[in-house]
């Protein structure tokens, strides 16, 4: 139809403000909770991390920036484990957190039965966006897992409503098929 469009894929984002069923927002709440942490598998899956503000300011650079037509991958360009990841955010929250149900978090994680054809790996290159248009994250993971813990720690005001069976019950009953 002749519009100037692009299109953007990105790998897993995080930060503040991710609903509690994502695997970061949901270690966060429950070490704060004192419950399991589950790990699928052997936790060996690899995942790409995208700090929210690099994506938010990749997106800037791609509508400014990009070319019509073309595609842009954006990625955080840290591939990290599931079960590094994890023991990572226990050890932040160890760390920052001033009172806890269980600690050392670590010893919260429970490996569950992995989803079927569950990727072992997802990985992206975003060699295009950085050559073309001159972006690259500017947040590491270890600086956006910090800034997102404390961010749990200082929001339960925002995320602790969505544990409630009233907004379970709203969310099944909206976005249910």
């Amino acid at each position: 139809y002749g519009m100037p469009t692009v299109i953007t894929n990105c790998s897993n984002n995080y930060g503040p403000y991710h609903f509690p069923e994502k695997l970061i927002p949901l270690m966060c709440i429950n070490m704060l909770l004192g419950k399991q942490l589950p790990v699928y598998g052997d936790g060996q899956n690899v995942r790409d991390w995208l700090y929210v503000i690099d994506h938010c300011r990749a997106l800037d650079v791609v509508i400014n920036k990009g070319k019509p037509g073309e595609t842009y991958n954006i990625g955080g360009n840290n591939e990290v484990k599931n079960i590094d990841l994890v023991k990572t955010l226990c050890g932040l929250m160890d760390e920052m957190a001033t009172e806890l149900p269980a600690k050392p978090c670590e010893k919260l994680i429970a490996f569950v039965k992995d989803r079927p054809g569950h990727d072992r790996r997802y990985a992206i290159d975003a060699t295009k966006i950085k050559t073309e248009l001159g972006w690259e994250p500017s947040v590491t993971v270890e600086e956006g897992l910090r800034q997102t813990v404390e961010w749990y720690l200082t929001h339960r005001d925002w995320w602790e409503p969505l544990l409630s069976e009233e907004y379970q019950s709203y969310y099944r009953q909206v976005y249910s098929a």
